[in-house]
């Protein structure tokens, strides 16, 4: 654990950050001292709640910039409104994503729509986010791009094709974006099933993943945001891709 004043002066954008593990991860770097960016597609209410929790709860700057990543002028803007609010950008969460789940085995249900959709925000929204805030991480002592992909993306497994497709690119592009644009650093999480609102009603997964996972649960939020603190902390780790599953991919 961290003193209250580890991050103090550092500029954390996390994307998706109303709910879930987004909402996790903002509130630990905020804990720690960080100024905090709180950014979501559509729950405005939420993600102004959250940004106002924070700032009363830890007494550091966070505010919430609605912006929907899979628009890529939006994206684009999320990046230049945080630094003209803070004047830079140190560390960009990737968090935002999307899926539904559809069984592998039915491809007349992964429609286009939803096939796209898919890849409109877990991949190009992210890349368009990630370009953007490059030149602005590389003027940081320490810029970092932390994405949250996901085992699927390692595995034949996930809540659909489509979505193991795009976090397998986004851990691609991970390892891509280290090799050629350090000294910023990029690394990437993949948990596997995690307890989030999102998942809250698919307890068949959930029980599943109990019962071949060697640690017997799933992940929860806060799983995900010790990961994230640790490659952040790790002045010397770059292109990694930290899988976070209690096992599971050991028995899949």
């Amino acid at each position: 654990m961290g003193s209250e004043s580890e991050f103090a002066g550092r500029i954390v954008l996390v994307t998706g950050s109303s709910s879930g593990i987004g909402e996790r991860i903002a509130e630990r770097f905020a804990e720690l001292g960080a100024t905090v960016v709180v950014n979501s597609a559509s729950s405005v209410a939420a993600g102004e709640e959250v940004a106002a929790r924070l700032h009363d709860r830890y007494g550091t700057p966070a505010i919430y910039l609605r912006a929907d990543i899979s628009d890529a002028d939006q994206a684009r803007g999320l990046v230049a409104d945080t630094v003209d609010r803070y004047g830079g950008l140190d560390v960009l969460v990737n968090n935002a994503g999307w899926t539904t789940r559809l069984d592998h085995r039915d491809l007349d249900a992964l429609t286009d729509d939803i096939f796209r959709r898919t890849f409109d925000v877990n991949v190009w929204g992210t890349w368009a986010l990630t370009k953007a805030a490059i030149p602005h991480l590389r003027e940081s002592a320490d810029g970092n791009v932390v994405t949250i992909t996901s085992v699927a993306g390692l595995r034949p497994i996930g809540s659909s094709i489509a979505y193991a497709m795009s976090k397998a690119a986004l851990n691609h592009m991970t390892v891509l974006l280290a090799k050629s644009y350090g000294p910023v650093r990029f690394n990437a999480v993949a948990p596997g099933l995690v307890e989030t609102p999102w998942t809250a009603d698919w307890d068949d997964m959930h029980a599943g993943t109990a019962a071949v996972t060697p640690l017997g649960r799933s992940a929860t939020p806060d799983d995900c945001a010790e990961a994230v603190l640790a490659l952040v902390r790790n002045r010397y780790t770059t292109g990694e891709v930290f899988v976070v599953d209690g096992g599971i991919t050991l028995v899949m």
